[in-house]
């Protein structure tokens, strides 16, 4: 059987998800239980080690491609996390805040952006006011039952398995870029 000359998405999102995702701009992402399955690792001298899924990795990349901002706001901070991020090629990025909501505001202010132009993924308590305040919420099937009930989005993929892809995903999707993304990547 021959090949098809162009792939048809087989991503398929709810009217109201691509609705909230058209106007996203910006998109503030967690760290644990978000880029990661939520699991800290420690190794005998103490030092922090994480678990990143490619396939979350290549999402945040192709959001970069067609001019949606990650941004990185995690209550940690590492040394695994900061060589990912590097990788990754995201210069936005605050670790070690507990309280999120003034980084985020921060970058919103500097950009001339406001909340109706954000997207933020996270699974506990610190992540609600960015939660709360954004056009679409994605919370991973794994986050806290109450934060995952005010969820805009919840992914079928796990944390730290492709949880970010899907919601990159969506974005792409709605913005109208994932197509050709998808047949750019066929040539």
């Amino acid at each position: 059987m021959a090949a098809l000359s162009t792939q048809i998405p087989v991503n398929r999102f709810s009217d109201a998800s691509l609705a909230l995702a058209r106007g996203v701009k910006v998109f503030f992402f967690d760290v644990d239980g978000i880029l990661t399955d939520g699991s800290l690792w420690f190794s005998e001298s103490g030092e922090t080690l994480k678990r990143f899924n490619t396939l979350d990795g290549h999402g945040l990349k192709l959001l970069q491609r067609v001019g949606v901002t990650p941004v990185v706001i995690s209550g940690r901070d590492s040394a695994a996390l900061r060589n990912r991020l590097a990788a990754l090629g995201i210069v936005h990025a605050v670790l070690g805040k507990e309280d999120k909501r003034p980084a985020a505001d921060q970058w919103l202010n500097q950009w001339g952006l406001t909340w109706s132009d954000a997207a933020a993924m996270g699974d506990d308590w610190p992540d609600l006011p960015l939660l709360r305040r954004a056009r679409l919420a994605c919370v991973p099937l794994t986050g806290h039952p109450d934060v995952r009930a005010i969820a805009n989005y919840v992914p079928v993929a796990e944390a730290g398995g492709g949880a970010v892809r899907e919601c990159c995903d969506l974005v792409l999707t709605a913005r109208g870029d994932y197509a050709d993304l998808l047949a750019e990547a066929g040539q």
